[in-house]
Order: C-alpha cells, then sequence, then structure tokens
C-alpha cells in the first residue's frame, strides 16, 4: 500500500519512482515502476458506461487426436482476486466473469463451491448460472478470514461436466481498522532504589489485529508522561519496538519518591500520528527498598537486672531507628553482642512487630560470682547495608546488667554419694555422713537434714549433723536393691527467706555374704516307675553370688533309710546334679525326696531341700500315661484346694436352695389349715377332693384318684372290663346340703342322713371291701385303716393329751378325754 506522505501538486506529467523489494531469508530482491497520474474527469457517456470486467475462460487441457485425448500445455495460471476489506459496496459487486470457450456450441451451467460459496460461512460470493458473472455480497473481514479458495465448475443443462474445475483464490487485503490492545490496562513492575541508568523495569505489550506484516499492524510504543516528576520529567525510557522500559537517569530514593505512574501509548502504522490509530495503557513502578540506612540505637546505654539462677528472663529493652521500609530484610535489626559476655549468658532476640532487641538470660547466673555485667551491643540489619554506606556509632549501645542476689538451694557434694558395706550389718551402726552446701556465702543460715525416700526403711539421718545411721539389717537379697546397689535420698532446707531445700542421694554398694542356703530347682517333677527310659536333672537356687554360690555339692540324706534306698543322685557339674531310681520298680505315687546342698561360701552354707516327685506310670518315650499326671504336671496344691472350696459352696447353695424350697411349702401347708381360734370346730367340717398315703406315698397322680375315666374315656374301654375301683356309670345321688347356720344340735341329723345317701349311693366303694390298686411295694410303717371302730376300739388309750393340743382339738378333748359324760 503506497501512501502519500505530505501533500505535493501533480503536474500533468507522469510522475515516476521505484519500489524495490528483497527477501530476508534468500537476499532476492525485486523492483518494480510505479507510474502517477491524474485521473480523467467523469463523463456522462462514461459513468453510462458498466466498468469492464475481467473474465477468466476454462483453460483447455485435453483434445482428441486420432480418436485419442492429448494433453495440451498449460501456459498460464489464473491469479489470485484481491479485495479490500470492509469495502462500502454497492452489493453485491462483481468480481471476475467465468466462462467456457465450449458456451458457444452447448447451454452451460457455471457454479462455484467451497468456504463462502456453498460452505460456511455460506452466501459470501454467489455466481451467476447463465453468465458466469461471480460477485460478493457483503463487506468483507480479514480479522476473521484473510483468504477464500473456491472452485468454479461448468457442466451441460443435463449436469455433465464439461470442464474440469478450477481454482480461484480471493484475498483480503488489510486495512487499518483495528486499534492497538494492550495485554493489561495497569502494569506493575518494581525498580531497585539507587538503580543506574540503564536498568531493567519491566516490559509492556500490545497487540493489533490487523496484518503484522503491514503497517497496519507495525507498533510503535513511547512514554506519554510520567508522574511525579522529580527529581527528573524523564527517568524513565521505553524501547519505542520491544516495549521495554528502563531508567536513563539517576536519583531513585525509596525515602523520598516511592512510586512512579507512566502512561504509554502504542501507535500503528510504525507509529505514524497522522495514519496511525493508537491506545493507551499505565505502568506503575514501585522503587524498592535496598539497605541504605543502617539502624541506630534511641540510647547510648540501657540498664536493666536480674535475679540470680534465673533463665529466660528479659533484662533490657532496646529500641532502634531505621529509615528503611518497615517490615524487610533492610529495616529489621539483628542483634549482636560483642563484648562483656564471654560465657555466653546473654541473648538478644528481636521483637518482629516493634524491631525492639530483647536482652535475655540464658544460663543462669551466680550472684557470688559475677555482681554486675556491662555489654557491649551492635545493631544491624538482616541484609548488608548497601555498597558505600558505612555503620555510624549510633550503631553500638552499652547495656548494664545488675544481679540480684537471692536464696539458693542447699546442695550435696558429691550427689550421688557411693559407700560400700557388707550386707548383715546391725541395726545402730553408723555409715557416713552426708552433709550439704549453701551457696549463699552473704547469707548466716542454717541447714538441717531429713531423710525423704528410704524403701526399705534402713536408715536414718542426724537432722544436724547429716549422720547416717542404720535402723535394721542390711540385705543384699532384698528387692529394694537392685544390682547390688541401695539407693535413699535426704533433704537439706536452709532457714532463708523464702526457705530453700535441696535433695542427696547416697548409693549403698552392699558386699555379698554366705547368709542365703541353696534350694532345689525345680521343687516339683515326674519319673517313671522303672530306672528307664528317664531321670530328674535338678540344679540349685541360691540368692547369693559368687562366690558364695555355685559350684554346688548334691547328696542324699540317711534318714530316713528309705531315700538311699530308693533313690541316687549323680552330680553333672558344679550347677546340676540328676536324679534316678536306684530299685527297679517303685509304686506309682507322689514322694517326697530330700536333697542335701551345699554351696562354695567361706564357710558354706547347706540346706535340706525337699524335692516332690510324682511317680507314674510312663509309655515308650517315657511319658505318664495315667490320670493324676494332669493333677501333678499342671495343678499345683493351691489350684486343687480352690477347686474343692468351689465345688463345696457350690453344694452349700444347693442345699439351701432345697431347704428353702421346702419351708416355703410348709408354710404354704400351715396356710392351708390354719383356722382363727374363735370358731367353733363343729362348724368346721372341710371337705377335700383327694386321697392320698402318707409321707412315703407323695408321688402320684390326683387325677387319678379323682376321676379316673377323665383320663380314659369309656367310649374306648372295652365292655366288662374295670377296676373295682372305677366309679360305675349312674346318676348322682343326692347328698344333704348343710344349712348356712345350723343348729349344734343337728350335726348328728346331718351325719345319718349322709350316711344313708352314702349307702344308697352305687358309685361309694364299701368301706370294709377289699380295694385293688396298682402295686406299690410291700410293706408300710403306717398301721392299717381298713376297719375301724371309733366305739369299741381303743378303750383302754389314754386321750388327755389333746387337750394340750389348744382350741382346735378342744371338742375332741371332750369327746374322748372326758369323764363318762
Amino acid at each position: 500500500m503506497v501512501y502519500a506522505v505530505r501533500s505535493f501538486p501533480l503536474s500533468s506529467e507522469h510522475a515516476k519512482f521505484l519500489i524495490y523489494a528483497q527477501d530476508k531469508e534468500t537476499q532476492e530482491k525485486w523492483q518494480v515502476a510505479v507510474k502517477l497520474s491524474l485521473k480523467p474527469s467523469l463523463t456522462e457517456e462514461s459513468v453510462k458506461e458498466p466498468p469492464e470486467v475481467e473474465e477468466i475462460i476454462f483453460p483447455r487441457q485435453f483434445s482428441k487426436h486420432s480418436g485419442h485425448l492429448q494433453r495440451q500445455k498449460r501456459d498460464w495460471v489464473i491469479p489470485p482476486i484481491n479485495l479490500p476489506e470492509n469495502s462500502r459496496g454497492p452489493f453485491p459487486q462483481e468480481l471476475v466473469r467465468i466462462r467456457s470457450d465450449r458456451d458457444k456450441n452447448l447451454s452451460l451451467r457455471y457454479s462455484v463451491t467451497g468456504p463462502g460459496a456453498d460452505q460456511p460461512p455460506t452466501g459470501i460470493f454467489i455466481i451467476n448460472p447463465i453468465s458466469g458473472q461471480l460477485s460478493v455480497t457483503k463487506p468483507l473481514d480479514r480479522e476473521q478470514i484473510a483468504r477464500f479458495h473456491l472452485r468454479a465448475h461448468a457442466v451441460d443443462i443435463n449436469g455433465n461436466q464439461v470442464e474440469n474445475p478450477i481454482d480461484i483464490v480471493i484475498n483480503v487485503i488489510d486495512m487499518n481498522d483495528n486499534r492497538p490492545e494492550f495485554l493489561h490496562q495497569v502494569w506493575n513492575g518494581t525498580v531497585p532504589e539507587g538503580s543506574k541508568p540503564g536498568t531493567y523495569v519491566m516490559t509492556v505489550t500490545a497487540i493489533d489485529a490487523d496484518d503484522p506484516n503491514a503497517l497496519n499492524g507495525m507498533l510503535r510504543y513511547r512514554i506519554l508522561s510520567q508522574a511525579p516528576s522529580t527529581p527528573s520529567p524523564n527517568m524513565f525510557t521505553i524501547n519505542n519496538e520491544t516495549g521495554d522500559i528502563i531508567t536513563v537517569a539517576a536519583g531513585l530514593d525509596r525515602e523520598k519518591v516511592q512510586q512512579y505512574t507512566l502512561i504509554i501509548q502504542a501507535t500503528d502504522m510504525e507509529g505514524n500520528p497522522t495514519y496511525g490509530l493508537s491506545n493507551t495503557a499505565t505502568a506503575i513502578i514501585t522503587v524498592t527498598d535496598v539497605n541504605d540506612n543502617p539502624p541506630e540505637f534511641t540510647a547510648m546505654t540501657f540498664y536493666g537486672e536480674v535475679p540470680e539462677n534465673r533463665v529466660d528472663v528479659i533484662v533490657a529493652n532496646l529500641t532502634v531507628t531505621d529509615k528503611d521500609q518497615p517490615h524487610t530484610p533492610a529495616w529489621n535489626a539483628v542483634y549482636r553482642i560483642s563484648g562483656g559476655d564471654p560465657t555466653g549468658r546473654f541473648a538478644i532476640q528481636t521483637d518482629p512487630n516493634s524491631n525492639d532487641g530483647l536482652v535475655t538470660v540464658v544460663k543462669p547466673i551466680d550472684f557470688e560470682t559475677n555482681r554486675m555485667f556491662v555489654l557491649t551491643v551492635a545493631a544491624e540489619n538482616q541484609v548488608p547495608l548497601a555498597k558505600g554506606i558505612q555503620h555510624p556509632p549510633q550503631s553500638t549501645a552499652t547495656v548494664s546488667v545488675t544481679v540480684i542476689d537471692v536464696n539458693e538451694n542447699p546442695y550435696f557434694a558429691p550427689n550421688p554419694k557411693i559407700i560400700r558395706q557388707e550386707e548383715g550389718l546391725h541395726a545402730g551402726t553408723m555409715l557416713t555422713t552426708f552433709t550439704a552446701q549453701d551457696p549463699d556465702r552473704y547469707m548466716q543460715q542454717n541447714i538441717r537434714y531429713t531423710k525423704l525416700s528410704d524403701p526399705a526403711n534402713w536408715l536414718k539421718i542426724d537432722p544436724v549433723n547429716g549422720q547416717i545411721t542404720t535402723i535394721a539389717v542390711l540385705d543384699r537379697e532384698s528387692p529394694n536393691v537392685k544390682n547390688n546397689i541401695y539407693n535413699a535420698t535426704f533433704l537439706a532446707s536452709d532457714n532463708g527467706i523464702p526457705p530453700m531445700s535441696g535433695t542427696g542421694t547416697l548409693q549403698i554398694y552392699l558386699l555379698d555374704i554366705n547368709d542365703n542356703a541353696p534350694q532345689v530347682l525345680p521343687q516339683e517333677a515326674e519319673t517313671c516307675e522303672t530306672p528307664d527310659p528317664n531321670s530328674i536333672n535338678i540344679t540349685a537356687l541360691d540368692y547369693d553370688i559368687d562366690p558364695n554360690a555355685g559350684p554346688f555339692a548334691f547328696d542324699l540324706p540317711l534318714s530316713p533309710v528309705t531315700i538311699k534306698r530308693n533313690w541316687t543322685i549323680t552330680r553333672l557339674n558344679g550347677d546340676f546334679a540328676q536324679l534316678n531310681l536306684k530299685i527297679k520298680f517303685l509304686e506309682a505315687g507322689i514322694y517326697e525326696v530330700p536333697i542335701i546342698i551345699t554351696d562354695s561360701g567361706n564357710p558354706p552354707k547347706s540346706n535340706i531341700s525337699i524335692l516332690r516327685v510324682k511317680v507314674c506310670q510312663c509309655d515308650s518315650n517315657g511319658d505318664c500315661t495315667d490320670v493324676d499326671r494332669i493333677v501333678g504336671a499342671g495343678l499345683g496344691t493351691g489350684a486343687i484346694i480352690a477347686i474343692l472350696l468351689c465345688i463345696i459352696i457350690l453344694l452349700i447353695l444347693v442345699l439351701m436352695f432345697v431347704v428353702w424350697m421346702k419351708r416355703r411349702d410348709k408354710e404354704r401347708q400351715a396356710k392351708q389349715l390354719l383356722i382363727d381360734p374363735e370358731d367353733d370346730v363343729r362348724d368346721n367340717i372341710l371337705k377335700y377332693d383327694e386321697e392320698g398315703g402318707g409321707e412315703e406315698d407323695q408321688d402320684y397322680d390326683l387325677s387319678q384318684l379323682q376321676q379316673p375315666d377323665t383320663v380314659e374315656p369309656d367310649a374306648i374301654k372295652p365292655v366288662g372290663i374295670r377296676r373295682m375301683d372305677e366309679r360305675p356309670i349312674h346318676a348322682e345321688p343326692q347328698y344333704p346340703v348343710r344349712s348356712a347356720a345350723p343348729h349344734p344340735g343337728d350335726i348328728g341329723d346331718f351325719i345319718n342322713e349322709g350316711l344313708k345317701a352314702a349307702d344308697n349311693d352305687p358309685t361309694a366303694p364299701p368301706y370294709d371291701s377289699l380295694l385293688v390298686f396298682d402295686y406299690e411295694g410291700s410293706g408300710s410303717t403306717a398301721g392299717s385303716l381298713s376297719s375301724l371302730n371309733s366305739s369299741s376300739s381303743g378303750g383302754e388309750q389314754d386321750y388327755d393329751y389333746l387337750n394340750d393340743w389348744g382350741p382346735r382339738f378342744k371338742k375332741l378333748a371332750d369327746m374322748y378325754g372326758g369323764g363318762d359324760d
């Protein structure tokens, strides 16, 4: 695209100039001559005449020769059609005319295909099927589609292809219709203060939707303004092609100007202000802090005090000032003790919020050794100072720390104290003196001693002089002695204000003496009835240690004589021996075999220890096969006793339950027979529908005695077969009913009427008849009741004892125990 840079007159003569082009890769060059001329003025005839349209003719590629198709050489190529975007029309706008030289002989139809014609976006290009005129129907946008590739077709009226399709390329020529757009409207960058000119700051970028290879898309950048304009209005510059922003002047100082705001402009057409389109964005540049200001103390001397023996206590608070940006490495202070603390008893920590230095005691201080410290402290930053800047004298200060005397704990020395003593010392033996020292040399104080821990209660300590004396016999074999050492702790307390105390440990290393006799181990064993195939291996248990323990001597006593007659013992080594049967057979059972064991002490100590041996029947492998083996091997005497006690308790509980059940039954029967003593016995004739035997005949079914026919229906019984005691099938007899309140003299009439009814009752068996019941065994402790005659029998019997039975038997006592009346 050739533009006029400025206005100039064009003469009637043609203006000519050359344009050169060069390929950057191949360095190939071209040139073209441009001739400018004045447009002729339009006449009415020229307006009426339609503009001339270029024709595109289908090339002929094949022809018949001697009956065969022969290929013709193609001598031209259809050039692309260039169409500017955003054309204002009118539309449809004719582009080219497509025709075939066969339209002279045939009636042809023309069509185009491809994106923009019959493919999306459809309808942009149309063709007249008769004339072949190709037209565009609306303005084009290069930023959407930069090139269209169409194919033109020619067919006859029957749809037969008469020409090969030809390719038509339509290039959309770019117009400068898009402004540059920045990727961000606000850009943020940083630059350290004190930066030299030429320091890179940041890069801003804009894009243009127009063709980047044409002037329409070539951008140029420039800075429109800078705020603030101190110390110079041109502190920054920008590369007009890349958008890189750099510093061009010195004097950036964060303490004066912390931020700059730049207005950046991007213009296309290579920055041409006349024809180019432009846009702006904002660049915010923050000046970052560097350590160009050292910290300075607010005072030259700081004071503090601390009690002795206290740690993690803040002694003094050091304050500094720093002009750098707060809470940055250039502002954060780091304190260092440069003198006055050779033993490292102090440390200084920085408060992250206030930047103050907190002087802290990290090791205990003894007033008796040091009463005052004078520390030299230097303040620095987390990062070194900028080049060329030195620390002023105000970056160093002095800290004076006074130590306060306090009452300290008494301490034992040495602690623990170790002494060596033989065990077996008698009570009242003085062992040692265990005293404590008071570190407070400038205080007049007394120390008293008490016992704090004495697990076996063997010792006592004198409260004044700390002398330790035994109050019991020392025993090395005590469970309170670990690894031959007995530990006791004592307390020393002073009378200061406040009183303080300290503890000390006395360790008594007990030397062993031969005060424990050896014992057989194990205490229970088992063997077979015959000497073969096994024997019993035993050893000795001695609570003493060498040389008062093994090797041991094993032997059998002379008494009783059966021991050496039945058993023999063989010493295997210093600690083990073997017990075997001496006779060929010993009856199964449990035997107690005494064994004499002697240790190697000086003098030696002997003991007769009992070994319980279970002799049992064995199989071929030497294992016991009888049932007693379970008890002997798995259950001890205590376990057997526990089992027996459980069984006895269980039996007692069962017996108590049975007794309770019987007592409940008796109470229930007593309640049923209980009659008010005020009632007249003559008016209390009770009728029961059950009869049974005595106390030895309680296992029976009352339903069989009351109504045997209800158990076995009559319908299923054979005719003529009945038990003699079974009630015959007859109508129920009518027994007399006693009046509710009878006269005492009517009792005899009532009994006589009942007797007559019973005599006439065919269902009542005669009382004197022989009744046959099921066999219940022979013999009975009760007398016969088959014949009772109260009027004749018992005449010689004395019934006076009925008077002693209470009011219930008063009537019987009057009838039988009285006189003739």
